[in-house]
């Protein structure tokens, strides 16, 4: 019976030992894992830290380019607001100018009959101006029509 126990106790000895083995390897497989993973963590770390400063970079360009943005925007609305003005003086000056021309239509419709009687005597004063020049063209004409003929008569 005690070849029992001690083969018993080997036995357990030689499990325990076998046990020992493949955890050790096991342990050592999962030490390499973990190795791996360190490694690929330490890169991830470098990356995250990469993106980290591209994404404060972008973020700084992105808020001057919204400063940027909003002092042309002001300075648009200053334009705009300059147009406006433009457009409210030229709707002004339109109706200044209809004014004007309704009073001017007034004023012909008033003097309609004056206006035809001076048309009336501006014809008539260009007739006697066009039969006074006639008179005097034909007393040239006949001028020197005399000085020519009294010049045949002396030769």
């Amino acid at each position: 019976m005690i070849i029992i126990l001690y083969l018993s106790a080997a036995l357990i000895a030689v499990a325990f030992f076998i046990l020992v083995i493949f955890l050790s390897k096991m342990l050592k497989s999962v030490r390499v894992t973990m190795e791996g993973i360190s490694k690929t963590l330490m890169g991830l770390e470098k990356q995250i830290e990469g993106v980290t400063t591209e994404t404060t970079a972008l973020l700084q360009k992105t808020n001057a380019l919204a400063d940027d943005l909003q002092r042309k925007s002001e300075s648009l609305n200053s334009v705009v607001d300059a147009v406006k003005d433009v457009g409210t003086t030229v709707s002004h000056f339109k109706q200044t100018l209809q004014t004007i021309t309704n009073a001017v239509d007034k004023q012909i419709v008033d003097n309609k009959e004056k206006i035809s009687q001076v048309i009336q005597w501006s014809n008539v004063f260009i007739e006697l101006k066009d039969k006074w020049k006639m008179k005097k063209q034909k007393k040239t004409l006949h001028k020197k029509n005399e000085i020519i003929i009294s010049d045949r008569h002396k030769d």
